[in-house]
This record gives structure tokens, sequence and C-alpha cells, in this order.
């Protein structure tokens, strides 16, 4: 299932980024960005605390 879950992410980062540069307008990338960036902090809250980069390494 986490093989899964890493592939797909790649094929979505990939896709994430053809558009990325795809888009001339700045105001769109900014979205795409935002959008990126909300989906990312919405996986991180679902991550157990233990996975957390942030914490201290003991």
């Amino acid at each position: 299932m986490e093989d899964e879950n890493i592939a797909l992410n790649s094929v979505l980062g990939l896709e994430l980024n053809r558009v990325f540069f795809a888009v001339r307008e700045i105001a769109n990338k900014q979205k795409i960005i935002e959008f990126a960036r909300e989906v990312l902090e919405s996986e991180r809250a679902d991550l157990p605390d233990s996975a957390s980069p942030e914490g201290p390494a003991s």
C-alpha cells in the first residue's frame, strides 16, 4: 500500500510540475502553489506525530 502511495504521489507531482510550467500567468502559478501547499499541509496533518520531521531526533 505504501509503495502504491509513493508511486501515485510521484505521478501526481510530475503532472503538477507539467501543468505549472505550461501556465504562463504568474497569478495562475501562485494559485497552483497555494493549492499544492494546502494539499501537503492536509496530508501532513493526517500523518502520525512520530513521522513529523520537525520533532527532535532521539
